[in-house]
């Protein structure tokens, strides 16, 4: 069994150089403090791109996010996020990146702290930025679907830790992801605090029934940027589609499932909770949408650029 961000092993990655608040170091030499706030208590964000046709794909809606986060969580860039970006593209450019295969994590954290704290005051340092871009081919090539597993960890109410926050604080995601890999499952799939069907544990998680394409509230998920271009793609070509409360029951008796996110697209699910979806393989709703996708991301980064 492997996740659904397992990707092909790539020797260029031995390489590549890493982004350390504005300088760029071989891989084995990019280090940061001890004393970070991500390190210690996990105080900061990121967020991920994919590179297509040399280009950042949906940037806008990735800088939305990444401004919401950066003002929810208090911290100051000590940069305009235009210019954050164009340091994301310098990181690009420094690897001679060009593939389409080419994933990025932006890490940003609150900064050093003079001694192990939470307090935001005892930063002394501006932010902490690390940008680390690879050459990853999901591993998941061709119509093999992925099986998950349901967990006991919930997705978090808003004034406990808002699941839309897209922190380094990960653990309740982890701890799902371990079970669902004891269960011998791909990923976890996670219900909200009454019971419905949130997400999944690092993807966004859709059921179609009917030909309707259904997803969470979005209330206790993570607002992927992949999930919301799916919920559009559906509206722009008249596929219903319905953010709403549903059960695993519904799940079960599916016609297909998928997820979505940064890395992976749209992957389908063959198998839940040991219930073939559908057939198990991989439905005409999904291929549909996978195609739909596929032709966004040219719209949205041509190659002509």
């Amino acid at each position: 069994m492997s996740g659904t961000h397992e990707f092909i092993q790539d020797e260029r990655n031995k390489e590549v150089l890493i982004y350390v608040n504005g300088e760029l170091y071989p891989r084995d030499e990019a280090k940061v403090s001890v004393f970070d706030s991500a390190f210690l208590v996990g105080d900061g964000f990121w967020e991920s791109f994919r590179l297509h046709n040399g280009q950042l794909a949906f940037v806008d809606r990735h800088l939305a996010r990444l401004k919401a986060n950066a003002k929810a969580l208090d911290i100051d860039l000590g940069m305009s996020p235009d210019d954050l970006i164009d340091e994301v593209y310098k990181t690009i450019q420094e690897n001679n990146m060009t593939s389409n295969d080419v994933h990025i994590r932006l890490m940003i954290s609150r900064g050093t702290k003079r001694s192990p704290s939470q307090d935001p005051r005892a930063t002394i340092s501006g932010p902490t930025i690390v940008i680390i871009a690879e050459y990853k081919a999901p591993a998941r090539l061709g119509e093999e679907g992925i099986r998950l597993f349901t967990v006991h960890v919930r997705r978090g109410r808003p004034d406990v830790q808002d699941p839309k926050l897209h922190t380094h604080s990960k653990l309740n995601c982890v701890i799902s992801c371990i079970q669902a890999t004891k269960a011998s499952a791909d990923e976890a799939l996670m219900l909200d605090p009454h019971g419905f069907v949130s997400t999944c544990n690092s993807t966004n998680f859709f059921i179609v029934r009917n030909d309707q394409v259904w997803t969470s509230t979005g209330k206790y998920c993570l607002n992927g940027i992949t999930r919301g271009n799916i919920i559009e793609l559906c509206k722009r070509n008249e596929i219903e589609v319905y953010e709403k409360d549903f059960s695993l029951f519904d799940v079960y008796s599916a016609d297909e499932a998928f997820v979505t996110g940064t890395f992976g697209g749209v992957a389908h699910v063959a198998e839940v909770d040991g219930r073939i979806i559908g057939d198990g393989s991989l439905g005409a709703m999904t291929r549909r949408l996978k195609e739909l996708y596929a032709d966004l991301l040219e719209e949205d980064c041509p190659a002509s650029h």
